[in-house]
């Protein structure tokens, strides 16, 4: 995503302070960021303040997105209490995610973190060709991994497991 993103930035963790100490900046204002996460109350495409209030999105400095699988970006928004005092956006997608069958999403409206971004992106005042031109890249990725016909075993990435333990050896009896 950073590839067609050239201004966004990739930081790598669990966990952090705040605010500036995830960015690794000083002077950063939370009030002008946004966290993107779901949230079942929200009505419509909006961001809102913690007091729920709407906010213009085109303001935003810029937004948080929590990336990984849903059980990974729910432990990164528990971990970081400080995500829960920046700005909401929230997204109400009407289609479902271009994954289709590939990948089961927890809820029917639940979409891959690139669908959410070029979303967002949009919402935030950004030319919707935009969101149009990562949707494509995102189709065509989707699309290579169906034409290779891969069963779900070969798509998934190997786990990393123990060796193979020896058989029991039964030690001689002496009669």
């Amino acid at each position: 995503m950073t590839a067609s993103l050239p201004n966004a930035k990739l930081v790598i963790g669990l966990s952090w302070r705040n605010l500036a100490h995830a960015l690794d900046e000083e002077n950063v204002d939370p009030r002008r960021w946004a966290v993107l996460f779901p949230d079942r109350e929200a009505p419509d495409d909006q961001v809102t303040n913690r007091r729920g209030g709407s906010l213009d999105p085109s303001a935003l400095e810029g937004i948080i997105v929590l990336d990984g699988t849903w059980s990974k970006a729910k432990t990164l928004w528990w971990r970081n209490p400080w995500l829960s005092k920046l700005n909401r956006m929230n997204l109400k997608h009407v289609q479902p995610s271009i994954y289709g069958r590939l990948r089961a999403e927890p809820r029917r409206e639940y979409v891959s973190t690139l669908e959410s971004v070029a979303a967002a992106l949009t919402l935030c005042g950004e030319n919707p060709e935009i969101e149009k031109g990562l949707h494509r890249v995102f189709r065509t990725l989707v699309q290579r991994v169906r034409d290779g016909n891969f069963a779900p075993q070969e798509r998934r990435l190997p786990r990393r497991t123990r060796p193979p333990r020896d058989p029991k050896v039964t030690p001689p009896t002496s009669e």
